[in-house]
């Protein structure tokens, strides 16, 4: 049993390395699709995203979950929304790829935690730990070092942050498997999409057909490129912990802002090195303070198991039973945001 279960956790931690690795060398990907504009990519990976991800719930028959979907229009107003943030997400990194700004771009993944966090104190008043409020604190001060050192504020950054905290806020409120939520967002994305490109080509602006086969291979490929680490992620998410996840997350951003270091060779000036440190700061806080609250809850588990047969065969006193009961419900209800 124990083999087994050694033996699935390996999958796990092998397919999250595979997710994010795929998502951290991206910034590798994009660039093979000029002379698309950042436009005609966003609309390509949209279609073909949208006709990867129905072929799969085809083979695997897996349409149930749509009729619900369509009969209940509180989500499907949330899977629009959805769908537009992560559109505004996916088209701001492609412009910024393939505009020379992969590092700024690296940024906007490693504060997005952060921004999660204050999300989370802002819409859903969630109370925070001293140390997560250290950590967005920490995580500002480095928004301003940056802003000073861009001569700007992290334009790119602070977008693509904010549209990956709204994308993950709708879909924990639309609870949906990845698949089938990434088949919902580019089903409403797919006709806008279509439309896009249909008028590309009737303008003769289009590349997929005038640059070659390769050309339109690699523009077919995005759906594929958008899919598969999602299919990785959750093989992953089912069989490794989330504290375990919420570590390998760190490794897109840190693939990304090594691409755009050591391949593209983009400028980092020592203020650039100081607002990074500063973020780097942030997570280290941030993801310590949440494996202690994850073993603290671990060990709190195990100590609550080992003590349950002998509140079956013993008599508690009243005011026992409920602070021990309140106890344990405190602190699986304490709010708690994922790094």
């Amino acid at each position: 049993m124990g083999d087994t279960s050694k033996g699935e956790q390996r999958i796990g931690l092998l397919n999250g390395f595979a997710a994010y690795g795929m998502w951290g060398l991206f910034p590798l990907f994009f660039p093979l699709l000029e002379p698309a504009g950042a436009g005609e990519v966003l609309a390509h990976r949209m279609l073909w995203s949208f006709v990867v991800v129905a072929a799969v719930l085809i083979v695997v028959r897996r349409w149930r979950w749509a009729g619900e979907l369509l009969r209940q229009p509180r989500r499907l107003g949330l899977v629009a929304v959805a769908a537009a943030v992560i559109s505004v997400n996916w088209g701001v990194y492609i412009w910024a790829v393939n505009s020379g700004h992969v590092v700024e771009a690296s940024l906007g993944y490693f504060i997005n935690p952060l921004v999660t966090i204050a999300m989370g104190v802002l819409l859903l008043k969630e109370r925070l730990r001293p140390a997560q409020w250290a950590a967005v604190g920490v995580g500002l001060a480095a928004v301003v070092v940056l802003t000073v050192g861009y001569g700007r504020p992290p334009w790119i950054s602070l977008i693509l942050a904010f549209s990956f905290a709204t994308y993950g806020l709708m879909k924990k409120k639309v609870n949906l498997g990845g698949v089938e939520s990434l088949a919902a967002e580019t089903a409403i994305q797919f006709l806008p999409a279509l439309g896009y490109l249909l008028w590309l080509t009737a303008r003769g602006d289009s590349t997929f057909t005038s640059e070659g086969p390769g050309h339109t291979a690699l523009l077919a490929a995005t759906g594929v490129v958008t899919a598969l680490p999602l299919v990785c992620f959750g093989a992953a998410a089912i069989r490794v912990p989330l504290s375990t996840l919420g570590l390998l997350q760190y490794l897109a951003p840190v693939f990304q802002f090594l691409c755009g270091i050591l391949y593209f060779h983009e400028a980092m000036p020592p203020e650039r090195w100081a607002g990074f440190g500063l973020v780097w700061l942030a997570l280290i806080v941030l993801t310590a303070d949440s494996l202690r609250t994850a073993r603290r809850s671990a060990r709190l588990r195990s100590t609550l198991a080992a003590t349950a047969p002998v509140a079956e065969t013993e008599t508690v006193p009243a005011a026992t039973a409920g602070t021990a009961t309140g106890t344990a419900t405190g602190t699986a209800a304490a709010p708690r945001v994922e790094a």
